[in-house]
This record gives C-alpha cells, sequence and structure tokens, in this order.
C-alpha cells in the first residue's frame, strides 16, 4: 500500500495522462498479486514492480502503435506528484509538460532518477539497460528539459 501514490506518479508520467495512468497502475498490482510467488523475498518490491510496470508500459504502447492509436492529450491542470499550493500546481504542471516532450527512454531516466530517486544503477536495472547507457538517457533528458523551460515555455 506504500508504494501506490510512487507508482500512481510514475505511471502517470509514462502514461501521460492520469486515466490511463491509473489504468496502468492498477494492472501493474494486479500483475503483481497474480505473481507474487516470482518476487524473491530480500529483493526490493518497488524495483521489481517499477520494472513490471514500465515493461507492461512498452507492451502497451507496442500495441497502440501497431494498432495505429494515438494518445490521448492531457487534461487541463493535471499535475503530478504531490498537491501543494496554486504556485507548485504551476510548477508541476509546466515541469510535467516538459518531460511529455521527451523522448520515451529519456523520459523514464528522468522520472526514475530525478523524481523517484532512484539511483543509477537501480534505475538502470529497472529499465534494463546497462548504468551508462542510462546515465546517457538522463543526461540527454534532463538537458532537453532544462532547454525546454529555459526558452520561456
Amino acid at each position: 500500500m506504500a508504494l501506490l501514490p510512487r507508482l500512481r506518479r510514475f505511471a502517470a508520467g509514462l502514461a501521460h495522462d492520469a486515466a490511463d495512468g491509473d489504468d496502468l497502475c492498477q494492472s501493474t498490482v494486479m500483475r503483481a498479486l497474480e505473481k507474487r510467488e516470482l518476487w524473491q523475498p530480500g529483493t526490493r518490491l518497488d524495483s521489481w514492480m517499477y520494472r513490471m510496470m514500465r515493461n507492461m508500459w512498452v507492451d502497451e504502447s507496442r500495441a497502440r502503435t501497431r494498432r495505429g492509436e494515438t494518445f490521448v492529450g492531457e487534461e487541463p491542470g493535471l499535475s503530478v506528484g504531490v498537491s501543494g499550493g496554486q504556485e507548485e500546481a504551476v510548477s508541476l504542471g509546466v515541469i510535467d509538460r516538459g518531460l511529455r516532450t521527451l523522448p520515451d527512454e529519456q523520459r523514464e531516466a528522468v522520472l526514475l532518477v530525478m523524481v523517484e530517486g532512484y539511483s543509477y544503477k537501480e534505475a538502470a536495472g529497472i529499465v534494463g539497460c546497462p548504468v551508462g547507457t542510462l546515465n546517457s538517457r538522463l543526461v540527454r533528458g534532463r538537458d532537453a528539459l532544462l532547454t525546454w523551460l529555459g526558452d520561456g515555455v
């Protein structure tokens, strides 16, 4: 239960949409419960579930692409993370719009390391790539996001 807010935030970041993110989060929790015997005690449950969520999202994205569907645009006012005051909500909305401009690989890296606080090694394990690749994606994503924010949005 303690992981749900973090899982929802990551799912919303992947999906670009709160409703799709909630669906992804629910599907992930259902799959984790169905496959709970595969989780190894002593390992990080959160990393296992993040990896599962990411894999489910990649599979769904590929299926949508094959079907020729497009992502539904975000509803105005959606913000990711803990709700704060009015200024925080505006800032989160701006950052979220910037995140949506990044390629999937860069957005995942930024979300896992900068938002969720995973180490490079942990994040690389979640997305299934070498640490150097994750680092490269993170640097490119962070730089692109900073440039996007600096351009006056």
